[in-house]
Order: structure tokens, then sequence, then C-alpha cells
């Protein structure tokens, strides 16, 4: 850390976590991508820089754990002062060849959730509208065909906030009609990535080099929008597909989205349970504690853009 002065605040914030160890709490990170640069387009994803100094300040003031190591030790009260664990959405191929060697550089583990039906040039849908409007020449996105209306595309922050109107426009449609929306769009714009997700290849060297592979469906459906059978098959396909890919048992589920009763139910954990998951994450936000649903475990974004904040953030929710 090059400023003496936000050393000692940073060692101060972490002297204080300490002195509520007793809680006994985990932090469970969520990440997505680690990107080369910023992205206009994704503004909510770190880059390699922001992810380097989040992964320096965690090895040096927080204790990391692999999952399985926290979830264990959250159950029989032996968790470390600020014990963390990190964890990745999705399987993109940054996961790869951008956060990996940070990890590495610091020693530290993290579990990757890999929807595994986008392996190998697949596209995930939010992805693909991201991209199709990226490209996008002219102005005016217009969707009144499909009953959303038009959107702004002039520039860049229009872009980006026409993106996220309609992905929250169409997240929660049932998917085949999703499916449909999303080639239309696509339809729009040209020379689409095929890259951005990892290969099969690249889940073989993850998992080799002492990360841990976790499920996230085939499709990355939204669970509550598809029948029960159809939530099983996704969940047992993909738990299938990534233990033959890595010849190991898969042991934890990231739910797609993720949060309860809204993208996932009471019954959808119990899927989960039932075909030999040892726990579950959600998109709940907060920290666990020994009363967290082990197949529902909260976790939070570290969003923050600035070392102190950071931080202060983790802190903040440690004590709460």
């Amino acid at each position: 850390m090059k400023y003496p002065l936000l050393l000692r605040f940073l060692q101060y914030i972490a002297t204080l976590a300490s002195g509520v160890g007793k809680r006994k709490k985990l932090f469970i990170l969520i990440y997505h991508r680690v990107l080369d640069a910023p992205d206009y387009m994704r503004p909510q994803e770190v880059d390699i820089e922001s992810f380097d100094w989040q992964m320096a300040l965690l090895s040096k003031y927080f204790n990391v754990l692999t999952l399985e190591d926290g979830l264990q030790r959250l159950q029989n009260d032996s968790l470390p002062a600020r014990a963390v664990c990190i964890t990745f959405d999705d399987g993109y191929a940054d996961n790869f060849t951008n956060a990996l060697p940070i990890l590495q550089r610091y020693k530290l583990n993290a579990t990757f959730f890999i929807a595994s039906g986008f392996l190998d040039g697949g596209r995930m849908w939010n992805d693909t509208i991201i991209e199709a409007v990226r490209n996008m020449q002219d102005s005016i996105l217009d969707l009144s065909e499909l009953g959303l209306g038009k959107f702004d595309v002039s520039d860049k922050s229009s872009k980006n906030q026409s993106v996220r109107e309609v992905i929250q426009k169409i997240k929660h449609l049932p998917f085949d009609q999703r499916k449909n929306y999303v080639e239309y769009i696509a339809s729009v714009s040209q020379n689409l990535p095929e890259d951005l997700m990892m290969t099969s290849e690249q889940v073989k060297k993850l998992d080799q080099s002492g990360m841990t592979i976790g499920g996230h469906t085939v499709n990355h459906p939204i669970l509550s929008s598809i029948d029960l059978n159809m939530a099983e098959s996704e969940v047992l396909e993909n738990k299938k597909h990534l233990e033959q890919l890595i010849n190991k048992n898969v042991k934890f589920f990231a739910y797609p989205n993720g949060k309860p009763e809204i993208d996932y139910r009471e019954n959808h954990a119990q899927i989960v349970k039932q075909n030999g998951y040892l726990g579950a994450v959600s998109t709940q936000w907060g920290v666990a504690s020994k009363v967290s649903d082990p197949w529902q475990l909260p976790r939070f974004i570290p969003w923050d853009k600035v070392p102190h904040k950071f931080m202060l953030r983790m802190c903040r929710l440690y004590c709460a």
C-alpha cells in the first residue's frame, strides 16, 4: 500500500473487526468478471487493477477460506475472525485469464460456479443484449414489435441505461419467451463475441490449480420461471457435466440470479439438497452466521472503488 496513513487506517479497521470475532460470521463475496479495463457497458464489474488491490487487502487483513472449510467451520463454531470466501458466478473466460493469476499471486482460493451450457463458445442471454446494443450504429433500439417500446442508444450513457432497462423487463419472463426476445435483439447487431465464457479446458485447469468448481445450472434459467422437472434437470445435468469434466465431486451450488422467493423458492433449495450438494449460495445481501441455512447462504458484491471504503463496508457488515 503506497500511503502510510491509509495503511494505518486499514489496520485500524481490521482491528475493529477482530474485536467482534466472537460473532463468527462468514463473508462470502460475489464476483462475475475481472475486466481488462473499465467498461462503460459493465460499470459494476471490477477490472484487473481493482481486483488486485482487493485481493491484496483480503490476503493481508482477512482469513480467506475455501467455501467447504468456511461452511464447516461456520457450522462447528470454529471460524477465525474476519473469515472470507471468494466466489465467482457464471464461468466467464476472464475468471481464468485475469482473476486466476491474481488469486495465485496472493495464494488465495475461490469457488467458481459454472453454467455449463455456455462453455466452449456460448454466450449468456444478458451478454447477448449488452454486446448487441454496444455494437448498434442506429440511435434508437426499436423493440415495439415485442411490446417493450423504443430505447435511446445514441451514446455510451444511453446504451448502458437502455441495456439495464431491457434486461430488467425480460429477466423474469418464461424461459422460451425470453430466449425469443434475446434472439430478436441479437438480430439487429453483428459480430457478437463468442469468447466471453471459459472453455472446458480452462475449467479443468482452474480445478487443477486448486480452485473450487461449483454448479450453476446448465442454461442459467430463473428457476422460479420454469417447472420443477426442468429445474431439477438443470441442476442435475449441470452437476453431472462438471463432475465428468474435472473428475471429482461438485459440492456447492449457486442459484442463478439468486434472490430468495423471487428467482428461486424453497422447493428449489430442496432439489439442490437432494441432488448431493453440501451447500448453496444465494444473492441475498448479507453475511452468513451459524443460523444461516447452508443451502441458502447470503453473499454480497464488493463494489467499492477505493480501499478505505471497501474495508469500511466489510467492517460494517461484519459488525452489524
